[in-house]
C-alpha cells in the first residue's frame, strides 16, 4: 500500500464478536503496530483442541511493515497467542513489567528469546515509527494493566484494554483519570473501548469488597482454607494473603500456573509476603489445619488442575478432608459451568463447605459496567468509536450507550474480525476486509487441523466408525478375501452379529453389482460401497457412522 497521509487503518484480527483472542492492527501508510495478540480457549465441538488463536495472515503479507506490538496486560486472552505469533514475526513487544514478566515465562517454555521485549512505565510514550504511543494505568482484574494512546498524524486513538474504574483498588493506584480527560481535551479521533460488562448497569464492585468476604468466611473457618482463583489476579491473591497473615494462617501455593506468576510477581514487587509466612506444600501436614491456607488454580474446573485433582482425591499432596473450606473465588467463563459444577459436587461429596456463588461476594468482575463506560466516553469525548472486546450483543449495547451519550449513530461501529475500517479527520467507513479467523492449535499442531479435521472428529464422535477390509485381485477385479468389518464406536459387535453378517451380505453384493457393470475403478467402488452400506445401516439402526473402505491388492 502506497503512504495515505490522510487515513487511518484499524483492523481488529480477534476480539470482535467473541470472548477471548484480542488482536486489533493499526496502520498509517507503510506502518504497523498490533495491540494484543491472545488466545481463546476452544468450544465444546471443537473436539481434542486445545487453543484457538487469530489468523495473521494479514500481517505476514505485510511482515516489513510490522514496526511493534504492544500489551495492555498480562491475562492469556491478551498474551496467549505471541509464543505461536512470534516465531513468525520478529518484532518488539512492549507492555508493562509484570506483563512482560508473565509472558517472558510463557516463552522460555516455549524455547523462544525474551531479548524483544520492551518495558514501558504507565504515563510514559514512546515513539514508533509514524505513531507515539503511551501507557494510561487502569484497574482490572490482574494488576499492571493499563490503556493505550497512539497518536497518528491524522489524530489521537485511544484504546482502553480491559478496564474497571476502580475507586479504592487493593493497590491504591487508581485509574489515570486525568489523562483521560487531558487526551479528551486535546481531541481524540477515535475510541476503542472495552465492551465485556456493557450489558451490567450501575457499577461493577471493588476488589476490596472480596477482601471482606475473605476476612468473614477465614474467622469462620475451623480447619483448612484451599481457595481456588486465576494465577493471574495479583489483587485477589494479595487480599488472600493479608488476610492470612491477619488470621495467623500459613501460605501454601498449588498449581505450576499459580507458583509460576507469584513467584514472577514476587520477584518484581507486585506481591508481598511477610517473612516466614509462605510455606512449601511438601509441610502442609505438619501445621494444624486451622493454621493453613492453600492457594491453588482449577477455579474453572479444568480436568488436569490442581483443584479438580484434589476434588477427585487424585493429588499426590492434597487431599480434602472434612470440615475443610474451598472458596471458588472466580465465575465460571461461559463454557465451563458444568466442569465448575462438577467439581463442587465432587467437593461437597467429601466433606468440604464450598463457597462459590457471586452473591456470597468472593469474586467480582474486572471489567467496567455501563455507569463506568459513559464516564469514560465522557471524559475521552472521541469523533468516532468502535466497541471492542465482547460478543456481538456487548458491542450492540456498547454502541446504543455511545449513542445515548450524543454522538452520531454514522460515527459508531460495529465491525468484525477482518474489517478494514478507514478513518480520516472528517470521516470513517469500513472500507473492505482482510483473512481472520481461527487458528487452531493441537498439541504440537498450529493450524493443521481445520473445519473437515473437526467435521470428521464430530461424525466419529456422533456415530462411530466402520472399516470395511477387502482384498481384491488386481488384474480380474474379483474379491479373493474379505470382506472384513471393523467396528469403533458404532454397535458392540458381539451383541449384533446378524446385523454385521447382514452388512457383510450387502458389501458382497455391491462387489458383484461393480463387477458386473464393470466399474474397475478402486474409488467408484469404495464409493459405491460406502453409499451402499451407509442406505443400509441407517435402515436398520437411525446412525450415521462413518465408512471407511480399504481395498488391497494382489
Amino acid at each position: 500500500m502506497s503512504k495515505q497521509q490522510h487515513k487511518v487503518q484499524i483492523i481488529p484480527l480477534g476480539g470482535l464478536g467473541e470472548i477471548g483472542k484480542n488482536m486489533t492492527v493499526i496502520r498509517y501508510g507503510d506502518d504497523i503496530i498490533v495491540i494484543d495478540c491472545g488466545l481463546m480457549f476452544p468450544d465444546d465441538d471443537m473436539l481434542g483442541i486445545d487453543l484457538v488463536i487469530p489468523d495473521i495472515t494479514y500481517l505476514l503479507e505485510n511482515k516489513d511493515l510490522v514496526k511493534a506490538i504492544v500489551l495492555t496486560h498480562g491475562h492469556e486472552d491478551h498474551i496467549g497467542a505471541l509464543p505461536y505469533v512470534l516465531k513468525q514475526l520478529d518484532v518488539p513487544v512492549y507492555g508493562t513489567n509484570l506483563t512482560l514478566g508473565i509472558l517472558a515465562g510463557r516463552l522460555k517454555e516455549n524455547k523462544i528469546s525474551s531479548d524483544n521485549l520492551f518495558p514501558l512505565a504507565p504515563g510514559n510514550s514512546i515513539d514508533i515509527a509514524s505513531f507515539n504511543v503511551g501507557f494510561i494505568h487502569v484497574s482490572h482484574s490482574i494488576a499492571d494493566a493499563v490503556g493505550i494512546f497512539i497518536k497518528t498524524p491524522i489524530g489521537t486513538i485511544v484504546h482502553t484494554g480491559d478496564f474497571k474504574l476502580d475507586q479504592t483498588p487493593v493497590d491504591s493506584k487508581v485509574t489515570d483519570f486525568h489523562k483521560f480527560a487531558e487526551l479528551g481535551d486535546q481531541g481524540v479521533l477515535l475510541l476503542l473501548a472495552d465492551s465485556t460488562n456493557a450489558e451490567h448497569p450501575g457499577y461493577t464492585l471493588s476488589e476490596r469488597s472480596v477482601g471482606v468476604t475473605f476476612d468473614e468466611t477465614f474467622r469462620n473457618a475451623r480447619e483448612r482454607i484451599i481457595i481456588a482463583t486465576f494465577s493471574s489476579n495479583i489483587h485477589r491473591i494479595q487480599q488472600v494473603i493479608d488476610t492470612a497473615c491477619k488470621y495467623k494462617r500459613k501460605i501454601a501455593i498449588l498449581g505450576r500456573s499459580m507458583v509460576n506468576v507469584v513467584n514472577i510477581a514476587l520477584e518484581l514487587g507486585y506481591l508481598s509476603i511477610p517473612e516466614g509466612m509462605l510455606i512449601d506444600v511438601n509441610d502442609i501436614n505438619n501445621y494444624p489445619p486451622s493454621g493453613i491456607v492453600i492457594v491453588t488454580t482449577g477455579s474453572q474446573g479444568e480436568p488436569m488442575s490442581a483443584l479438580t485433582r484434589i476434588a477427585l482425591s487424585d493429588h499426590r499432596k492434597v487431599e480434602i478432608t472434612p470440615g475443610d473450606t474451598v472458596i471458588i473465588s472466580a465465575t465460571p467463563i461461559p463454557g465451563n459451568e458444568k466442569l465448575v459444577s462438577r467439581t463442587i459436587d465432587f467437593l461437597l461429596r467429601q466433606g468440604a463447605e464450598v463457597v462459590y456463588e457471586r452473591a456470597s461476594g468472593v469474586h467480582v468482575s474486572g471489567h467496567a459496567s455501563q455507569e463506568e463506560l459513559k464516564l469514560i466516553h465522557n471524559l475521552v469525548r472521541p469523533k468516532f468509536f468502535i466497541p471492542v472486546h465482547g460478543e456481538y450483543r456487548h458491542l450492540k449495547k456498547h454502541a446504543q450507550l455511545a449513542n445515548d451519550l450524543g454522538l452520531p449513530r454514522e460515527n459508531i461501529f460495529i465491525a468484525e474480525n477482518g474489517h478494514v475500517l478507514e478513518f480520516t479527520q472528517e470521516k470513517g467507513t469500513i472500507s473492505g476486509k482482510v483473512s481472520a479467523g481461527n487458528v487452531l492449535v493441537d498439541g504440537l499442531g498450529v493450524g493443521d487441523v481445520g473445519n473437515i479435521v473437526l467435521r470428521d472428529r464430530r461424525l466419529l464422535s456422533h456415530d462411530g466408525i466402520l472399516i470395511i477390509v477387502v482384498t481384491m485381485d488386481k488384474q480380474s477385479g474379483s474379491v479373493l478375501a474379505g470382506p472384513d468389518i471393523v467396528s469403533r464406536g458404532f454397535v458392540y459387535v458381539r451383541e449384533s452379529e446378524q446385523l454385521m453378517e447382514d452388512a457383510k451380505e450387502r458389501i458382497i453384493q455391491a462387489l458383484e453389482k461393480c463387477e458386473l457393470n464393470n466399474i474397475t475403478e478402486w474409488a467408484a467402488i469404495k464409493s459405491n460401497l460406502r453409499d451402499c452400506l451407509s442406505k443400509y445401516l441407517y435402515e436398520r439402526t437411525r446412525r450415521r457412522p462413518m465408512i471407511l473402505p480399504i481395498i488391497m491388492e494382489v
